[in-house]
């Protein structure tokens, strides 16, 4: 807390106010496809984020493999234990300027999310591949978002000039159509952190399910499209729980599960002035 007469100087200008620190407004789901309600499916999808004081977000969002008994908390440990990990970083992630440093941070939050996937199989009494799950990771600044993935889906973000670029590039197995899981072997010797510099305005994180609506997929480019009024509805948001359900409600229409029956997750977040 200021004293008094650093009150005084702050207000006749003789001092710079703190500068103002930019917050990112989230709004995100996760729904049951179409198929797994029709056989009595629990969603196999997974997300979790924390916003710290700073004006860092960090963003998880996992797709627990269907042919895995337990896919569902595979999905849940990986997201909460990637975030868990790069939170845990704190004020040192604004001293992280080069692209070594992101490598280290986000591949040491891969590797403590399936470390914990294995001690969670364990527990069960389950071979890890019972709780395969992919995973992306994004942590973003008002200067900055890196970003890295293991499987499928895709993590996106837009310009303040209207620009939108995918973040990540999904990871496939050794088969057509087949993705690569955090139990996998070698999953975590093959990623690639991608760190992106500027004044990112939004961002969006979602899991395979929306991929056939929400990328171009003769370049695996984001389809503007699909993301330009996400992005507007974000930019009106002043309450995140109504958003929320705002945003599943938008993932249960038929104009999304009329052309995809999987589960599906979104996360939306927008930088706030």
């Amino acid at each position: 807390m200021r004293n008094d007469a650093h009150d005084e100087l702050y207000t006749t200008g003789q001092l710079d106010a703190p500068a103002k620190i930019r917050q990112w407004r989230v709004a995100s789901a996760s729904v049951r496809g179409t198929s797994h309600e029709k056989v009595g499916q629990l969603c196999q999808d997974a997300h979790h984020w924390e916003k710290l004081p700073t004006g860092v977000l960090v963003a998880a969002v996992a797709d627990g493999a269907g042919s895995a008994a337990l896919g569902k908390v595979g999905a849940i440990v990986a997201a909460q234990t990637a975030v868990e990990t790069i939170c845990a970083e704190g004020s040192r992630l604004h001293l992280v300027d080069d692209e070594q440093g992101w490598q280290r941070i986000l591949t040491q939050a891969l590797a403590a999310a399936k470390t914990a996937v294995e001690a969670e199989a364990a527990v069960c009494g389950k071979q890890a591949r019972e709780l395969a799950t992919t995973l992306i990771l994004a942590v973003a600044t008002p200067e900055l978002v890196a970003a890295v993935q293991v499987g499928d889906g895709l993590a996106v973000a837009s310009d303040r000039d209207g620009q939108i670029f995918a973040l990540t590039a999904a990871q496939k197995g050794e088969y057509i159509n087949e993705t690569t899981f955090l139990v996998s072997p070698q999953a975590l010797e093959t990623v690639q952190v991608n760190v992106w510099r500027g004044t990112t305005t939004n961002i969006a994180v979602f899991s395979d399910g929306l991929q056939m609506l929400a990328v171009n997929m003769g370049d695996g480019s984001p389809y503007k499209p699909f993301f330009s009024p996400l992005f507007q509805f974000m930019a009106g948001v002043e309450d995140e729980s109504e958003a929320k359900e705002q945003l599943a409600a938008f993932l249960r229409s038929p104009r999304i599960t009329e052309r995809t029956d999987d589960d599906l997750t979104l996360l939306l977040a927008t930088l706030v002035s």
